[in-house]
């Protein structure tokens, strides 16, 4: 329980620092609230998830899924997962397996764009991809940056952009940005692969 507690204690300090780069100072006291209250709930009580449902999207176009797809192929789910009322921010996550793989914008090297992936515990990378309903599959990258916001966009191959967004079962909508913490190219080191950005779901301004 005490590196379950620590996991759900950073994840939630760096959504809090998020709202603080953003300017929403009043949602980032509510979620510093949210953080003391955790530690005070009962070690048996069970935590309510909600999935929304992680899309590429542009204007009078399909929206288009937004998948993990490992080394053999095989397709998996991207969710942005909601763990309170809150919605403002929210984690995004590739589901494999049964596990919840942190999704990140990668340090490039020779790239013209920022990659982005999951990265799982043994340090591999898993590629983040729209796919088509035909079957095409689409890059996900980090294109361009405005302050500590790093934009996301599917890229087809005429190099039309579409939005990354969040869709909750309601219907609500969030963008999906990568954020940056850190004035530094390397944000932090995950089981050995070098992190540019956080990739987050964050409410539309």
């Amino acid at each position: 329980m005490k590196a379950n507690e620590t996991t759900y204690y950073f994840c939630n300090v760096i959504n809090a620092l998020v709202l603080f780069i953003l300017g929403l100072s009043s949602v980032s006291a509510q979620i510093e609230n949210e953080i003391e209250s955790a530690f005070q709930k009962p070690e048996t009580e069970a935590q309510i998830l909600t999935y929304w449902h992680v899309k590429a999207f542009r204007p009078q176009a399909k929206l288009i899924d937004i998948k993990a797809i490992d080394r053999k192929g095989n397709m998996h789910d991207v969710k942005a997962i909601q763990n309170s009322d809150d919605t403002s921010v929210l984690n995004v996550k590739a589901i494999v397996n049964g596990e919840q793989l942190p999704i990140k914008l990668i340090v490039k090297k020779d790239d013209r764009f920022y990659p982005v992936k999951a990265i799982d515990n043994d340090g591999n990378l898993v590629g983040i991809k729209a796919v088509t309903e035909d079957g095409e599959i689409l890059d996900v990258k980090g294109v361009s940056k405005s302050g500590n916001v790093v934009h996301l966009r599917a890229i087809t191959k005429n190099l039309l952009f579409y939005n990354i967004i969040a869709v909750s079962p309601e219907g609500k909508v969030n963008d999906v940005k990568g954020i940056k913490m850190l004035d530094t190219t390397v944000e932090t080191v995950i089981n050995g692969i070098q992190v540019y950005a956080h990739v987050k779901s964050l409410a539309q301004q």
